[in-house]
């Protein structure tokens, strides 16, 4: 049941950016929200919108100089998360690293199709505009948090 969740999400991911590269405008500066379909126009000083970015790097871009590298690097990771999760006892934490396992994959499939990863979801907060990201980023941050949360809330139990 778990792997047919994760390959739904890992489904959507793919879909999402095939949808972002044939109808959503890539990302310029001009007209709100910087060329792309505006979603939401600051509702309480948040805004949100589909633009189209390629990134060739990591996270807010980084790396972006090294592409075949950061492909390499990735592979690895996921490789060796998943050889991890496949002999892990301790159930917990299963899930979210999964969680950021699916993620990668998502974006190293990008890579392999396109050259560079398809970000399209773009906030801005309170007129700061955050990085634009995509599903496979958003499992990826999702299944840290998972993670950071399950490790406070077991360091407070602990405590106690």
């Amino acid at each position: 049941m778990k792997f047919l969740f994760l390959f739904g999400l890992l489904s959507l991911d793919i879909l999402s950016k095939i949808g972002a590269l044939s109808w959503v405008a890539p990302m310029h500066s001009g007209s709100y929200p910087f060329g792309g379909i505006g979603i939401l126009q600051n509702i309480f000083g948040i805004s949100f919108s589909l633009n189209t970015v390629f990134n060739t790097g990591a996270a807010w871009g980084i790396f972006s100089g090294y592409p075949l590298l950061l492909f390499l690097f990735r592979v690895l990771m996921i490789g060796g998360l998943v050889f991890f999760l496949c002999f892990e006892k301790k159930k917990a934490k299963n899930f979210p690293l999964w969680l950021i396992a699916t993620g990668a994959i998502g974006n190293a499939i990008d890579y392999l199709l396109y050259g560079h990863v398809v970000d399209f979801f773009h906030f801005v907060f309170w007129g700061v505009s955050f990085p634009v990201f995509n599903c496979a980023d958003a499992y990826i941050s999702i299944g840290v948090a998972w993670l950071f949360l399950f490790e406070s809330c077991k360091k407070k139990a602990l405590s106690s």
